[in-house]
């Protein structure tokens, strides 16, 4: 297309250069009409070729760019010029290791958005219950049924605030029971039967809807559904070493997804180099896979949405995690709700961080037993920009698939803002690090100040790669201004899309609870 356009070009400029010599040659009023109307056509021309030119460079994908890694193989990519990759030390690696015993495992209502505090509890302690069987519903959605992880014995239905419901505890048998399902096919069934389905095993508590981050509604349909297949936080584990040996549950989810909406399933895959993505993402089928480069969040499913069908003030989009697509597939390759989980225990007050399997909604202590370096610690279901903080005696969330431990940083810095301290990632250029792109840093809780004014820095749109201003949307939220929430894009954002922003501030604002006290405010406005 380049080689034709700029022959066209060449040629077009040659008749031109030949008419004005003609027209120079002879005289009278004639010659010059003649003159200026070839003058104004091959303008014309060249101005057009000009444009088509321009565009084919637009409209080029981003494969062509340097950079991009082999196995991207000529499919849309997408490069992300802003982020910042937080590097620490302990790391998940090796094999995952099939002999971590653990005992307890928990459903927790609070993890699932949209249900209400005090849900309709199926179970009381002492019953006894298979892996799928029904724990609770909502009441005020009592179709989409929350089933056991694993079969075992209630042995507590644990109260938090105003008597909410937080965990539904299971001693979990030493050989799994399963509820058996029967056989379903998606292909002969309707989408209604489909979803009558997955609201009855399980599956429907998969899906989380976007905006508000909430449990899927059963009455609407998605424009898409997305699912990104990396993860670029900090310690984050590898999704390929998670999807191995999966890769017929896998692909099975991806083609109930495909069911269950109108639009298109879209896998976000990494191009950020290396080794290429398992093949189970590679030849995964049904789907439309959208290549992302870039620092964190460009794993984030969110920021992946942003670049390739925003949700928008009316839109609505479903989201999954690689995992979930598994149990999901499994619902209809094992007739069974298989909540196997292939978690990463990272952090450097392990002493081995590692990859474990066990199953959703694990015991933390259990999980680390006999790994700590030290007590002086503090653990974070998830990552340490986004995850929520627990006990040794609490357990994961249901939708994370890391555990993080940290340092208690509970120490006081004198003159902290004066005196050098430890080295630390930053985004600041003022210090070092930028000359060491590599090298990694002990991570721990400790802030080094306090909550200061909110004041303008333009550190946020450094980190977030969306075309949102974060600044001005949280002083909006703070405002109870609710156009201006949603006209800055709240419904495009939840609590790990900002977390970034949050670790570049400056002034130490909490933008993730804040983000949260905004949706839940557009969310009652409806």
């Amino acid at each position: 297309m380049r080689k034709g356009s700029s022959r066209i070009l060449l040629l077009t400029t040659l008749l031109f250069l030949s008419q004005l010599a003609s027209a120079q040659a002879q005289d009278g009023s004639s010659s010059t009409n003649q003159f200026l109307s070839i003058s104004l056509a091959a303008v014309i021309i060249i101005a057009f070729l000009v444009m088509v030119k321009a565009g084919n460079k637009l409209l080029q994908i981003q494969t062509k760019k340097p950079g991009l890694p082999a196995y991207v193989n000529g499919d849309a990519a997408i490069i992300l010029k802003r982020g910042f990759d937080i590097k620490l030390k302990g790391a998940a690696t090796g094999k995952v290791d099939e002999k971590v015993r653990v005992d307890t495992f928990a459903m927790q209502p609070p993890n699932f958005r949209g249900v209400a505090p005090i849900p309709k509890v199926e179970v009381e302690v002492g019953d006894t219950v298979k892996a799928g069987d029904h724990l609770f519903y909502d009441k005020t959605e009592s179709a989409v049924k929350y089933v056991s992880p694993v079969s075992g014995e209630v042995i507590a239905v644990n109260r938090g605030a105003r008597r909410s419901i937080v965990e539904v505890v299971i001693l979990a048998d030493k050989e799994q029971q399963y509820r058996q399902l029967p056989a379903f096919d998606p292909e002969k069934n309707s989408r209604e039967k489909l979803v009558d389905f997955l609201l009855d095993t399980g599956g429907w508590s998969l899906l989380r809807q976007r905006p508000y981050d909430i449990v899927a509604q059963p009455e609407f349909v998605p424009g898409n559904i997305f699912i990104s297949t990396f993860d670029t936080a900090p310690l984050a584990p590898d999704l390929n070493v998670v999807v191995e040996g999966r890769g017929i549950a896998f692909q099975k989810g991806l083609d109930v997804l495909a069911k269950l909406t109108t639009g298109k399933v879209y896998l976000g895959m990494n191009a950020n180099g290396g080794a290429a993505p398992s093949e189970v993402f590679l030849k995964a089928t049904g789907v439309e896979k959208r290549w992302f480069k870039g620092c964190h969040p460009a794993g984030n499913v969110g920021v992946q949405i942003h670049h390739v069908a925003p949700v928008g003030t009316k839109g609505m989009v479903w989201t999954l995690g690689v995992q979930e697509v598994i149990t999901l597939g499994a619902l209809f390759t094992e007739n069974r709700f298989n909540a196997e989980r292939v978690i990463a225990l990272t952090g450097a007050e392990l002493k081995m961080p590692k990859y474990v399997r066990t199953y959703a909604g694990a015991n933390v202590k259990e999980l680390i037993k006999d790994n700590l370096k030290s007590d002086h610690v503090r653990f974070v279901s998830g990552d340490v920009l986004s995850g929520q903080q627990k006990s040794p005696g609490n357990f994961l969330n249901m939708y994370d698939d890391q555990l993080t431990v940290l340092e208690e940083g509970d120490y006081y810095d004198m003159l902290g803002w004066l005196v050098p301290g430890k080295p630390a990632p930053t985004t600041s250029r003022s210090f070092s690090n930028f000359l060491f792109p590599n090298k990694t840093f002990k991570a721990e809780t400790n802030l080094h100040g306090e909550k200061r004014a909110f004041v303008m820095t333009g550190q946020y749109e450094e980190v977030l790669p969306m075309d949102i201003y974060p600044q001005h949307l949280m002083k909006a939220i703070l405002t109870n201004d609710y156009e201006k929430m949603e006209g800055l894009g709240i419904h495009e954002l939840i609590e790990e899309d900002v977390a970034i922003c949050e670790f570049a501030c400056t002034s130490k604002q909490p933008l993730q609870k804040i983000l949260r006290t905004g949706l839940e405010m557009m969310q009652e406005q409806g």
